[in-house]
């Protein structure tokens, strides 16, 4: 007799906005479900989601709306997706576009076209043209999802995606817009870099009076604000890119402190006036591999533990404002990148993403070592006249806010006036040409990609640990001190004000503990 086995039918799928707390929650937990058995995917921190998806903590709602969906099936939730529009973004990019992002299904094609609609329709009832993603929310956070590079684990500011992702986009009408190229290199071998571009980084100094030097983490308000500022001035051409608001720099700011590494992190300065800098992070997901997105009960102690063990990096964005492009600057900052890889215990590292049609940036990237090891795409729907249904749309104009080098007039959707010589003897060398003021061989190798295999503004939190235990034992050890030295003045006499060093409060996540009273 034939054994007969049920399978319990699926429940009528329904896609509908997140109402309340509790659907919120659901939001941010479905890719535990997702992912559960998936060695490659890194869980964010908790807490640190609540925080980014929070309206009233989030400065990006400043200027920002958002609607979350959520797709069902009876009461299993099995897809989400967020629609977003940028009020700043389409204000300085002349655009009239909405985004959508946060993108996580079940192999349902059906729920992913749902949600999809949804998106689509929130964002045309808005009067938005067209659609584009996923963004989370914007190009200064994860983008794109995943198509190439599955065996891989991903750097920090980075997704892994299941590999049917890509079909369940293209299979609901969404088109490739641009694929995003993320560069292995290999930090600590100079012997990969062609002398040339040594030659010029030395220059830079002697020839322009421009000086380089690390960032300072005690001054980290300044430094953030200083290298926003060559953000800002370096993309501001370029797709997809939109300045950061002032409460946006301080929100970053806070963010970094915790994460930041004052030997990945550089500024150039001429005169005072920054005109180039280069921010590059330990890669945390290392870290948070091992958490599950939770710090208690013991998460703080496998991230004290694994912190210590970190050693790659990834490049989060390097910029010279334009009117200093000439000068090779970039090339200085390149070579503090490898001179940092030989007294570090990160050797090797990943850039930001460059554009596939950007020919000049990613011939430089591969004449310094690199190769190509995962690639995002970018996907988007030009919506009808009823904001409904949708047609082929041609790629997006070029951009890279967040290149791993300089932008050049490559990069840019409009021309731009070529920029002086930057270096004579460097170009009269056969086979050269210069690049962002970096000489790179001219002739191009075939980059072998590997093939596909069936945290925000960073994810900071993973180190709020290691603040938590240093602060926390720095107030025992104060008050401790603090106690045997009344104990001592009480056997001695009266105790001066001098000894009354009251703490105020201790601030454990940036192990800062502040005192009020001073001695006079």
């Amino acid at each position: 007799m034939a054994l007969e086995v049920k399978v319990p039918a699926r429940g009528a799928l329904e896609v509908r906005p997140v109402a309340g707390k509790r659907e919120l929650d659901t939001f941010i937990k479905l890719p535990w479900r997702l992912y559960r058995n998936e060695r490659n995917w890194v869980a964010p921190l908790l807490f640190d989601r609540k925080r980014f998806l929070d309206r009233s903590r989030n400065p990006f709602f400043k200027h920002a709306e958002a609607e979350f969906f959520l797709a069902w099936r009876g009461a299993t939730p099995v897809g989400r997706l967020s629609a977003h529009i940028d009020r700043h973004f389409n204000e300085f990019q002349h655009h009239k576009w909405g985004m959508f992002g946060f993108f996580e299904c079940e192999n349902d094609p059906e729920a992913a076209g749902a949600l999809l609609s949804a998106a689509s329709t929130w964002l045309a009832a808005r009067g938005r043209d067209r659609m584009v993603g996923p963004l989370d929310f914007t190009t200064n956070d994860e983008c794109g999802v995943l198509v190439d590079g599955y065996d891989l684990l991903p750097t920090v500011l980075t997704n892994w995606h299941h590999p049917y992702y890509p079909g369940l986009l293209e299979g609901a009408g969404m088109t490739k817009a641009m694929d995003l190229y993320m560069w292995s290199l290999d930090v600590a071998n100079r012997a990969s870099v062609h002398p040339a571009i040594w030659r010029v980084a030395d220059e830079v100094e002697s020839k322009y009076g421009i000086k380089t030097r690390n960032m300072r983490k005690k001054d980290m308000q300044a430094e953030i604000g200083r290298f926003l500022e060559v953000y800002n001035a370096a993309w501001e051409r370029n797709w997809g890119f939109v300045p950061l608001t002032e409460e946006e720099v301080r929100h970053y700011a806070k963010d970094l402190k915790p994460v930041l590494d004052e030997n990945w992190a550089f500024i150039a300065e001429k005169d005072g006036e920054p005109v180039g800098a280069a921010l590059t992070l330990p890669d945390y997901n290392q870290v948070l591999l091992h958490l599950n997105g939770r710090l208690l009960p013991l998460g703080w102690a496998k991230a004290l533990w694994y912190r210590r063990k970190i050693d790659r990096v990834r490049a989060f964005a390097l910029g010279v404002k334009p009117e200093y492009q000439h000068t090779g600057v970039g090339a200085k900052l390149y070579q503090m990148h490898w001179e940092a890889g030989e007294r570090t215990r990160q050797k090797r590292g990943e850039t930001g993403w460059t554009l596939e049609s950007n020919k000049a940036m990613n011939r430089a990237m591969e004449r310094m070592g690199g190769k190509i090891i995962r690639t995002y795409r970018v996907y988007e729907r030009r919506f009808e006249d009823d904001g409904r249904h949708c047609h082929h749309v041609a790629p997006m104009s070029e951009s890279e806010p967040m290149a791993a080098s300089e932008p050049t007039a490559a990069d840019m959707d409009r021309p731009a006036p070529d920029p002086p010589t930057p270096n004579a003897e460097a170009i009269s060398e056969p086979g050269f040409e210069v690049v962002d003021g970096v000489p790179v061989l001219v002739e191009v190798r075939t980059v072998e990609r590997p093939s596909a295999s069936p945290l925000p503004v960073v994810q900071v939190a993973a180190v709020a640990a290691t603040g938590f235990v240093a602060g926390a034992a720095t107030v025992v050890l104060v008050k401790r001190r603090s106690g045997r030295k009344h104990a001592r003045k009480a056997r001695s006499g009266p105790r001066r004000p001098v000894d009354m060093l009251p703490i105020a409060a201790s601030r454990s996540f940036l192990v800062d503990v502040h005192v009020i009273a001073k001695p006079r």
